[in-house]
């Protein structure tokens, strides 16, 4: 098998002062091509040390793919870091000089003296294009392996590993069909809850059980080869009938999304109001892009459920959630074109931080949402989601 590594560049990165969003982006998407990662490191801007990295992983790895370090600045170090490796010198890239000329004289600026050092990569090297930025990639081969350097910023990094790098992998190592993940996510029990029950199946061989902890949810998954995946099928009903009422969706697709599209394809808006969680669910339902008719955010109020589900007039669809009340617990109102549905839950979330408790809360409203969609009970309580009182308006 293939063995694909990355290498983070930056002190930044490797001082946790910036979250390293290329290497969670590029190890989903090199799983799903069939090239799944098998490991990663991440070095600061020492050349010395970059150069040692390179030469190590260069006898282990089959491919290395490089993050950073390829802008104008002393602590961009990448080019340097390969030529010196490889032990060749830097060479000015005439075609790419002039484009990145041309670059900032469309945008009527003239090019700092900084910049030509992006044009410089190691001599015996393949240039990678970067239609959208002015640092290029490039390619070499050192000892045994392919290694592959980017540049750090998102929008280009990406652009550059599917249009430049995985296709170029592909075509010379001709991997096969890829692992399959069966994901789902829970709401409402912890992971020690889901474990107890889960870890007595009995998984195909080569299968393995992963869980993923991001309060207020719990991801579920299941990964093994594809030639097993009608096996792992069989095991993933029985994941399906442990998580029971806790399961909130299964895949990618965030919960927003999944509702977003439901709301349009149903011909509804969706109205917000919103106490407790400060425009938060307001804010999960427009990233998403869904079809929103009404959005407040009120203050601390003490409201019956008859007057909480007069909030959003007009809107035949809305979610409306509350305050939290003296004995601890918050109330939630869906209005439906069918009727309205409150429920009063003790979420026993007090120990943890306000923005945790928010994002508990409006899952607790979306999921409300999401059980009338799929026509199941809008109310209902299940793992540590206590309700206190329900009924329908």
């Amino acid at each position: 098998m293939i063995r694909v590594e990355m290498l983070a560049t930056g002190e930044e990165v490797l001082h946790g002062q910036i979250v390293d969003t290329n290497a969670a982006w590029l190890a989903d998407v090199l799983f799903s091509e069939g090239l799944p990662m098998t490991s990663r490191v991440t070095v600061g801007d020492n050349l010395e040390e970059l150069v040692v990295t390179l030469q190590q992983r260069s006898l282990i790895a089959d491919v290395l793919i490089v993050n950073g370090g390829l802008g104008p600045t002393s602590d961009d170090l990448s080019s340097l870091a390969a030529a010196t490796a490889a032990g060749v010198r830097l060479k000015m890239h005439a075609e790419w000089l002039a484009k990145m000329e041309g670059w900032f004289a469309e945008r009527g600026q003239v090019m700092a003296a900084s910049n030509r050092k992006q044009a410089e990569i190691p001599e015996n090297t393949e240039m990678l294009d970067n239609p959208i930025g002015t640092a290029c990639g490039f390619a070499m081969q050192l000892n045994r392996c392919w290694i592959f350097f980017t540049p750090g910023v998102p929008s280009e990094f990406r652009l550059m590993v599917k249009q430049q790098i995985i296709p170029r992998i592909k075509t010379r190592f001709s991997p096969g069909p890829g692992p399959v993940c069966l994901r789902l996510t829970t709401f409402g029990r912890g992971e020690s809850s889901l474990a107890t029950e889960l870890e007595g199946l009995a998984l195909p061989e080569g299968a393995v059980m992963g869980y993923r902890s991001s309060m207020p949810v719990i991801e579920l998954k299941l990964t093994g080869p594809a030639a097993i995946h009608r096996q792992m099928e069989k095991v993933w009903s029985e994941v399906r009938r442990i998580a029971g009422d806790s399961l909130i969706f299964e895949g990618m697709e965030s919960l927003p999304a999944q509702l977003a599209r439901e709301i349009t394809a149903r011909g509804l808006t969706l109205g917000i109001s919103e106490a407790y969680t400060g425009g938060l669910l307001s804010w999960h339902f427009t990233s998403a892009d869904a079809p929103l008719s009404y959005g407040e955010v009120l203050p601390v109020l003490k409201e019956t459920p008859e007057v909480m589900a007069e909030r959003c007039q007009g809107c035949p669809l809305a979610l409306i959630v509350g305050s939290v009340l003296e004995d601890e617990t918050l109330p939630f109102v869906l209005r439906t074109p069918q009727g309205a549905f409150y429920q009063r839950v003790k979420l026993n979330i007090l120990r943890h931080t306000l923005r945790i408790r928010q994002e508990t809360v409006a899952m607790t409203a979306m999921n409300m949402l999401r059980r009338w969609l799929q026509g199941k009970p809008a109310t209902g309580g299940y793992g540590w989601v206590e309700v206190v009182e329900e009924k329908r308006l």
